[in-house]
């Protein structure tokens, strides 16, 4: 996929245009995604900053904590800002344990729609992903019940995640698909924290390209994941030296320089990784460090 020297700075998401970084809330509960951040007030104050910077697109869910990252959103911003975004996902949920599990029976879907309207207050959910976490239900049984959620009233718009070529397009003969959110990153791979979420390498190129094809923005989960790419040896690592920027910085350039539909959604529960990842906007690589960043991510 040939890289954008200058990528344009929003998108198109159905009849609003968003800037194309956003903001994801997994990142304000606690530890392992888990129980009340340990400063709550800090983490309503990272939340107040990124949409004071600009960030019109916040991805969160009720399972986030679980039931911890949307009621700080809502402390923090309501009554919501006209122009921003809220997208939440349904399908997953969090174990006793502390691991993560599906929830995507028609009956959760509906559970964790109304967790997700009530913690954020809200009549209508603006966008909603499908997380496909495979289990005897099927794909689209699942779809179909946020169909129904949606001619309801109770959401907007459908986005998918964790999901492949082919289950996009069942999806598209059905409905129409706003956003995918995959496993998507510049080091190619995961972390432990992608892999207790069930989050899979699922066909990176395909459907970014087919994303790109049929202008579904695509949000790339765990975007600074970038491993030993960040080394002074690696390309990202050179290419941020030159640039006087973090690896993480470029990290997010070169996912902006990868698609124009690229919505990258980096989250963080400090207001300083806050603006260093705000700043990454301003980055343009030139094409050679681009395609060398991705000949290393092997994607």
């Amino acid at each position: 996929m040939t890289a954008f020297a200058h990528p344009p700075a929003s998108l198109r998401l159905g009849d609003r245009e968003v800037r194309r970084l956003g903001f994801g809330a997994m990142r304000l509960p606690g530890p392992d995604v888990w129980g009340p951040p340990l400063d709550a007030n800090a983490a309503r104050k990272v939340v107040q900053r990124a949409v004071e910077l600009g960030v019109q697109f916040i991805d969160t869910s009720w399972y986030y904590g679980p039931h911890v990252a949307n009621p700080i959103l809502a402390e923090a911003l309501h009554p919501y800002p006209a122009d921003l975004i809220i997208a939440t996902k349904l399908g997953g949920k969090r174990t006793p344990d502390k691991g993560w599990g599906p929830f995507n029976r028609p009956e959760e879907l509906r559970q964790g729609c109304e967790h997700d309207l009530r913690e954020l207050r809200l009549e209508t959910l603006d966008l909603v992903h499908l997380r496909v976490i495979p289990n005897e239900v099927p794909f689209l049984e699942g779809l179909d019940a946020l169909i129904q959620l949606r001619a309801e009233g109770k959401l907007r718009h459908i986005g998918l995640s964790n999901v492949n070529t082919a289950q996009i397009r069942a999806a598209q003969e059905r409905t129409p698909v706003l956003t995918v959110q995959n496993l998507y990153n510049a080091s190619g791979g995961s972390g432990p924290l992608a892999k207790a979420t069930h989050a899979e390498v699922t066909e990176p190129e395909e459907v970014l390209e087919y994303c790109t094809s049929q202008g579904i923005a695509f949000l790339p989960f765990f975007p600074l994941a970038v491993g030993a790419l960040a080394g002074p040896a690696g390309a990202l690592g050179a290419a941020a030296a030159r640039h006087g920027a973090t690896p993480a910085q470029v990290a997010l350039a070169w996912l902006l320089a990868r698609s124009p539909v690229m919505l990258p959604i980096p989250g963080t529960s400090s207001l300083a990784h806050l603006e260093e990842n705000w700043a990454a906007r301003a980055i343009r690589l030139n094409p050679e460090e681009a395609e060398a960043i991705a000949l290393e991510a092997r994607v």
